[in-house]
């Protein structure tokens, strides 16, 4: 089912999705990559809940009701019943699933005992990022159909987590059974979930194919085979989609917008995004451990030029982390506005000269960046005009990730594509001591004050006590510059006029299960 040959299968009848890249693995618990996410979570799996971004409200999925406990410690779940796992060569379930397939999901995630734990080599950096095991006490099964979830302590984040994209439900019956067969890492490549389609093949650099799970308990799903056509280059997805190769799209470049209106069957998706793309400067690395250079730095930035470039005008300034779209965000002055003339007094105030530095850019496109690269270049220009020498770094996407995870740079521009509509979702899992950990936290900051002004935004349950927190929270960002923010980009695919029903939401992955076509190319 999984290969990686050098022949070119040909792609079937049925929805093709033009994705920028490969899965690192099938299963989004180990992962916080966009490209996997997308190719996973809303394909292959379901969570307990789901957050509505249109009513603003929790919506049930594998859970059906929930009830909180007065002192907010104990989150009771009743589950669905009659839900079917899917089956392939390895694996025909015999039960539905049930509680003890929650229990496993996340026991694996926070007990380091579990005999699943430690099988895959990413660990679960999204969980760790946000100190999941340090809030979770225990995970009550009360019956086969209900589960508790004991907290340590308050959290008002608690439920956002549980809908974001890594919260899957794995199958321990199958779990079982590949620790007896003796290939439990099997688990994450070989996906079975109790989503709307299940895995059949995947070939690397090529496709991913997907066939309709037919025992769905949801919402009846029209298309009977999914492909991700994977192509990394932008160009090449955009010829796909106007030749009928591909009925959709990712991550369009903003100059290809333009000519959209030249393609009467080319539609434009779009939402604000709840995202943005950022400068990181490893603080534990000199010169960055002292403020005065990193505002420096801060200062000699023209992002309004990065924007008209880089964007084509199509994303927001970012003046802090949280973007305009979030119900938190409260617009405030800048303390590192451009100021070329501040740049170079704060680092003769720093006595430091003869500066040179790296920048590592991501030599793919993102949501929040499409084109870090360029990003750098220019950045590389602005830093010239104060008298520091940029070198841009960029390797393959594998390799970058892998080098990035050592630790070892000077700088990265990077981003965050939030998860959920929670505003912590912006701060913890970037930002906090416990994302160091995790390595999601790429400017190795780590604040004692700021970990407390965000646990006690977690303590209240209402949005106007919570704002302020957060608010302070960028104000201390924006004093201590672990990171310059930069941009909140929209949210773009590209459609053939033939789709119907795909909804694009401000966080998370892209889901398939509804997306309809009125008519069907042959991709023969």
């Amino acid at each position: 089912m999984l290969s990686s040959g050098c022949s070119e299968p040909q792609l079937p009848s049925g929805l093709v999705y033009c994705s920028e890249g490969n899965p690192e693995s099938f299963n989004p618990q180990q992962v916080t990559s966009g490209t996997t996410i997308d190719a996973t979570s809303h394909q292959l799996y379901n969570r307990l809940i789901d957050y509505d971004p249109e009513t603003k409200q929790f919506a049930p999925q594998l859970a059906t009701q929930w009830s909180i406990s007065e002192d907010g410690l104990s989150y009771k779940f009743e589950l669905r019943q009659h839900v079917t796992f899917h089956n392939s060569h390895l694996f025909t379930p015999t039960r539905f699933f049930n509680a003890d397939d929650v229990l496993f999901s996340f026991n694996r995630i926070i007990d380091p005992n579990n005999a699943y734990h430690h099988v895959g080599r990413n660990g679960y950096p999204y969980f760790q990022s946000i100190n999941f095991s340090q809030l979770i006490s225990s995970i009550e099964k009360v019956n086969e159909f209900e589960v508790i979830f004991h907290l340590n302590h308050k959290d008002a984040s608690f439920m956002f987590n549980l809908a974001t994209d890594f919260a899957v439900i794995l199958s321990k019956e199958y779990a079982d059974n590949l620790l007896l067969a003796g290939t439990p890492e099997d688990i994450d490549y070989f996906a079975i979930g109790t989503g709307p389609f299940k895995l059949h093949q995947y070939v690397k650099n090529d496709h991913i194919r997907y066939h309709r799970h037919t025992s769905y308990w949801g919402p009846k799903v029209d298309t009977q085979q999914l492909v991700f056509d994977i192509t990394p280059n932008s160009t090449s997805r955009f010829t796909k989609l106007i030749t009928g190769d591909c009925n959709v799209s990712a991550l369009p470049r903003p100059a290809e917008l333009s000519v959209i209106t030249t393609q009467p069957n080319i539609r434009v998706v779009k939402n604000p995004g709840l995202n943005v793309a950022f400068w990181a400067f490893n603080t534990q690395k000199p010169p960055f451990n002292d403020l005065r250079v990193r505002q420096a730095l801060a200062h000699a930035i023209n992002k309004k030029k990065i924007l008209s470039v880089v964007y084509n005008n199509s994303a927001v300034e970012a003046s802090g982390v949280l973007p305009p779209a979030s119900w938190a965000y409260s617009k405030h002055f800048d303390n590192n506005e451009y100021d070329p003339q501040k740049a170079k007094a704060l680092l003769k105030k720093a006595h430091v000269t003869d500066l040179s530095i790296d920048i590592w850019a991501m030599p793919v496109a993102r949501t929040y960046n499409p084109n870090a690269i360029k990003m750098a270049e220019l950045i590389q220009e602005d830093l010239a005009n104060i008298g520091v020498k940029a070198n841009i770094i960029s390797y393959d996407w594998s390799v970058f990730t892998q080098k990035l995870a050592k630790t070892d740079y000077d700088s990265v521009l990077i981003g965050w594509n939030a998860d959920n509509n929670d505003p912590d979702n912006f701060f913890t899992p970037i930002l906090s001591c416990s994302a160091l950990a995790s390595k999601n936290n790429y400017s190795r900051w780590c604040n004692i004050g700021f970990d407390h002004i965000l646990a006690k935004a977690r303590e209240q349950t209402e949005q106007f006590k919570r704002q302020p927190y957060f608010q302070a929270a960028e104000a201390m960002i924006s004093n201590q510059v672990p990171i310059v923010p930069i941009a909140h980009a929209q949210k773009v695919v590209l459609k053939d006029k033939s789709i119907t029903n795909l909804h694009v939401r401000p966080y998370g992955g892209i889901s398939f299960a509804q997306t309809t076509q009125t008519s069907t190319k042959d991709k023969q």
